[in-house]
């Protein structure tokens, strides 16, 4: 190996270090790891932890975005990593809740055909050289509003109160907004396709 292609070595791995030494990366490995601690307290019916774990996982999941911008510490595994967090935390509360409210299942497929498609999209536009589609608002928003419904269900089953008609509809409204983005991140797959093979052919 020639002296140019050492460095040329190194210096990726140097790229590739730092891209993964960041705060934000590191509060997404956290959110992670959360996901163990939750599942233990939830099947054990210790709700009251597993809501503060949700609620701690959550507002980590506001800022390490804000961290990223603020202190331009984007990157592209970032934009990897954090979307998984998400996804694995997401589909760890929804097969829990199945067991308290069966109503949960639809939601829970919705979300996991969701994140399949957004997983494979994302492999696909990453293998033809296109930067992955940043996190939209109503990505985000659809989140948040699944933390707020699965939290107020816990919320309910802590205090004994069962209320079909309220959990049945802040269920619909999630279920709708994960439609709405799998929809508009659907177009935004095939958007990005075209402008490539525009961009080729011209």
């Amino acid at each position: 190996m020639d002296k140019d292609n050492m460095n040329k070595e190194l210096s990726n791995s140097e790229l590739i270090t730092k891209d993964l030494m960041t705060i934000p990366n590191a509060i997404s490995f956290i959110r992670i790891l959360l996901i163990t601690p939750f599942v233990a307290f939830f099947v054990t019916g210790n709700y009251i932890p597993a809501a503060v774990t949700i609620a701690l996982s959550g507002l980590s999941d506001c800022f390490d975005g804000m961290i990223a911008r603020r202190f331009h510490q984007e990157s592209e595994f970032g934009k990897v990593l954090d979307p998984l967090g998400d996804k694995l935390t997401l589909i760890a509360i929804g097969v829990c809740l199945i067991f308290i409210e069966p109503a949960v299942l639809p939601l829970l497929v919705v979300m996991v055909l969701k994140d399949t498609l957004m997983i494979v999209g994302g492999v696909i536009i990453i293998k033809r050289g296109i930067i992955p589609i940043k996190s939209v608002w109503y990505g985000k928003v659809s989140t948040i509003l699944f933390y707020l419904t699965v939290g107020s269900i816990v919320l309910m089953q802590i205090l004994d109160y069962n209320n079909t008609a309220l959990k049945l509809t802040m269920l619909g409204v999630t279920l709708a907004l994960m439609l709405y983005s799998l929809m508009m991140y659907t177009i935004k797959f095939f958007q990005l396709l075209k402008t490539q093979k525009d961009n080729q052919n011209g």
